[in-house]
């Protein structure tokens, strides 16, 4: 079933479903499960060790960071 057929069948539901379909499609992504949340950062601390141990990038002291966020919020 693709996205359009979905689209069109909500669509033809009475109003009170439609709202509760809404609103269990938008809790699915404000709500991300720990597991999904600790898989992802998982995921994105291993590209960027990839990408510091081919040296696309360079690291960056906190130190650094910090005065220049400090400077911007001045």
């Amino acid at each position: 079933m693709n996205l359009q057929k979905i689209e069109d069948e909500a669509l033809h539901l009475p109003k009170e479903e439609r709202a509760q379909l809404v609103q269990r499609l938008v809790l699915s992504l404000e709500s991300p499960s720990e597991e999904e949340l600790r898989s992802d950062w998982l995921l994105e601390a291993r590209r960027r060790a990839e990408e510091l141990d081919s040296g696309s990038v360079q690291a960056v002291s906190g130190e650094d960071v910090m005065r220049k966020a400090k400077a911007l919020i001045k």
